[in-house]
């Protein structure tokens, strides 16, 4: 399986759950600028979407959407646990945290990577994530992950997200259960071996 991703981008959720369900991928590296690879062929003709990830399955088979290519991912490997059986309330659970996280703070931090969005806005839309922050803080506290008490996708997908925080003026001071967090997650090692092979850390 091929795994199309930018550095440090969304990408790296299924990256990182690749590592920990223990799920062979083969990366390459997308320019989100230009939306080619490093040989110049056009990567709209990957995913017609032109944003990452993708995930090619095989040859004429590609997969979009990060919450949809975590749960294919961890189903190869279900002994992982990383993503929680069909049909058990704790898959609904992962479901339920995955779509949380794409709408509520994913796309929320979108406009505050666009240069041509007006100082206002973008404080209006850091003002709403820290709200939406406040109950993932109460819902981590005294647990160490979002859903029952392992590690799961939903826990790739909101550590990538917030690593985003300091890149784009999001004050998360105030939320110590959050920044405890984004500590422990970012220590595992598959997180680190994901980060590593990305270049985004030494």
């Amino acid at each position: 399986m091929k795994l199309y991703y930018a550095p440090g981008a969304c990408s790296l959720s299924p990256h990182i759950v690749a590592r920990e369900a223990g799920v062979d991928v083969d990366l390459v590296k997308v320019d989100l600028k230009s939306h080619t690879f490093d040989s110049g062929s056009d990567y709209y003709k990957v995913n017609p979407k032109g944003y990452v990830p993708a995930l090619e399955v095989k040859a004429g088979e590609v997969l979009t959407e990060g919450p949809a290519i975590v749960q294919y991912l961890g189903d190869q490997k279900p002994q992982s646990g990383v993503v929680p059986s069909a049909g058990s309330m704790e898959r609904y659970r992962l479901q339920e945290l995955l779509g949380f996280i794409n709408s509520e703070i994913h796309k929320t931090y979108s406009p505050l990577f666009n240069p041509n969005t007006k100082p206002e806005v973008a404080d209006e839309r850091r003002e709403y994530l820290k709200k939406r922050y406040q109950y993932l803080e109460q819902l981590l506290g005294g647990r160490e992950f979002l859903v029952g008490n392992k590690f799961t996708a939903a826990d790739a997908y909101l550590f990538t997200v917030t690593s985003w925080a300091g890149h784009v003026k999001v004050d998360l001071s105030g939320f110590p259960n959050i920044q405890a967090y984004q500590k422990r997650i970012g220590a595992r090692p598959a997180v680190q071996q994901a980060m590593k092979e990305e270049g985004l850390i030494k």
